[in-house]
């Protein structure tokens, strides 16, 4: 599916099919995020202007480059987990058996359903804390796209917590549920600040 055309991942999205979908979707939205923020550095690294921060870059191009690719590999983690699931619904239940069996594989499908948006998740926020850093030492020429990144990163973070709490409130073994849902509220909190500030930051450069 990554190597699919725009055109057509959007006309799948578009579809009848119910994947790929939003999970999918924000793993695209992310790693758009990490790509501009590569952008801004390979604009700035070179720059007689931007010396000072070029080891900076450097260090923050190769972490963006790995982020990236990460997300680019959950929009296939995101079907297959969905397929996972809806595997397990579509296991017979006739007899008390096969309703345990059904039920102990949808448990596990829903475990993994909310595990891989929750990377999304963690992968998101630190493209917004990537972005705010370009968005304060980047090149100036492309200082939009710092801006553009940060809010990839915050769409990508929060789509991805909406399959987190779906499928969390699933989940019977309620310890699991808990400490993912403790988890997605760490990554959240503070990441609407630290967004706004980063494109607070790109708006006044542009000003």
């Amino acid at each position: 599916m990554k190597d699919s055309s725009i055109e057509t991942f959007l006309e799948e999205l578009a579809s009848h099919a119910a994947t790929p979908g939003g999970g999918s979707a924000a793993a695209i939205m992310g790693a758009m995020g990490a790509a501009l923020i590569s952008m801004v550095c390979n604009l700035t690294i070179g720059k007689k202007k931007y010396a000072e921060v070029e080891d900076e870059m450097k260090a923050v191009l190769e972490k963006s480059e790995s982020l990236r690719v990460a997300l680019t590999g959950m929009i296939a983690d995101d079907v297959m987990a969905f397929d996972q699931v809806m595997g397990a619904y579509g296991m017979p239940k006739e007899t008390d058996e096969e309703k345990e069996a059904r039920s102990e594989a949808l448990q596990a499908a829903l475990k993994t359903a909310t595990d891989v948006p929750l990377r999304c998740c963690k992968v998101s926020r630190e493209v917004i804390d990537l972005a705010q850093l370009v968005s304060d030492k980047g090149n100036l020429n492309v200082i939009s796209d710092a801006g553009v990144a940060v809010l990839a990163g915050n769409a990508a973070l929060r789509s991805a917590a909406l399959n987190v709490l779906t499928n969390a409130k699933m989940i019977k073994d309620k310890d699991f549920a808990q400490a993912k849902l403790k988890e997605l509220e760490e990554l959240l909190s503070g990441a609407e600040a630290a967004t706004e500030g980063a494109y607070g930051v790109v708006e006044g450069k542009l000003s």
